[in-house]
């Protein structure tokens, strides 16, 4: 991979240059899935989507509830992360990362906080809460490999909602730096190898540098803009958003390539400060609609809606 992860008892062999872009934002697993509740919660008045935006929330309060009550530590493994460094492989990619049983103890517990919910939420969160480790083991798998029709699109949001808390709290304990390598492969993540959910312009110290959000692990990957973050290509870069006029000055957009006939969503912090990746994709789906029809399709995963 392009950015390749580095144990930080190596770091002291790498040549830095003051000012240097960082490459990879490590998670902050508390405060992320707090704002992304809380920023579901205000994308749900008055839109279309109240009612699925608002189950969304409960999933992410569910979560931020996770971390704090039931937090995961990363075992130790030897020179692992020195072999992972060696080859550029991504530490925590599940081919290689064997998941411990305590993922399932957070499903459950996040099902039993769900259950309660009416209709057919409350029925999936209650079938998973009751299922049997094989069962949750192997539509992990599924999940973890983009396998989404085998698991379906009820029972995904949950799953990965899970998955999500055990990987983004190991992504945050991970001693490590990131080294920028000269070749281009950005669009996975370089700590756990799944796709991003969206790209984002920030502030603040990374002032209007575009990272990749992951997914899964909610780890974030820089990459410069104006480059298509499925095949890298340059040429023909568009974008689209639902706001009359000029695009961009919309806080969420669309990002095309002409090249490979994908899209993702870029959001601007400097549009609307509040924004936050997962959120503003789902809420946003109408633009989808609108770049599906011109012939695109979308090479990231909104880890609160799956196809199927």
């Amino acid at each position: 991979m392009s950015i390749r992860i580095v144990p930080l008892d190596e770091a002291g062999r790498l040549q830095t240059t003051a000012g240097e872009i960082p490459p990879l934002l490590l998670p902050q697993p508390a405060e992320r899935y707090l704002a992304r509740s809380q920023r579901l919660t205000t994308l749900a008045d008055g839109h279309p989507m109240a009612a699925y935006l608002a189950f969304a929330a409960r999933v992410a309060a569910a979560q931020h509830r996770l971390v704090r009550e039931q937090p995961v530590t990363l075992p130790p493994r030897g020179d692992y992360f020195h072999h992972c460094a060696e080859h550029g492989l991504p530490p925590l990619g599940a081919a290689a990362w064997p998941r411990d049983p305590v993922w399932r103890d957070l499903l459950r517990a996040l099902c039993a906080e769900l259950a309660a919910l009416p209709g057919p939420a409350g029925e999936v969160a209650r079938e998973l809460e009751q299922a049997n480790d094989a069962a949750l083991e192997s539509a992990a798998r599924a999940l973890l490999d983009g396998d989404f029709a085998a698991v379906g699109s009820a029972r995904a949001p949950l799953l990965w909602a899970a998955l999500s808390v055990y990987f983004s709290q190991l992504a945050a304990q991970l001693q490590v730096t990131a080294v920028a390598e000269p070749d281009d492969a950005r669009h996975l993540c370089p700590v756990c190898a799944m796709p991003p959910v969206a790209s984002v312009v920030r502030l603040g110290n990374e002032s209007g540098l575009r990272y990749l959000h992951c997914s899964l692990c909610e780890s974030e990957w820089h990459l410069v803009r104006a480059k298509c973050s499925n095949c890298e290509a340059t040429r023909d870069i568009g974008y689209w958003s639902l706001e009359q006029g000029d695009s961009q000055q919309a806080a969420v957009r669309g990002e095309s390539c002409g090249d490979c006939g994908s899209y993702l969503k870029i959001l601007a912090l400097d549009k609307d400060l509040n924004a936050e990746p997962a959120a503003d994709d789902l809420a946003s789906l109408a633009l989808d609609q609108q770049l599906e029809q011109r012939g695109f399709a979308r090479s990231g995963v909104n880890p609160l809606l799956f196809p199927g």
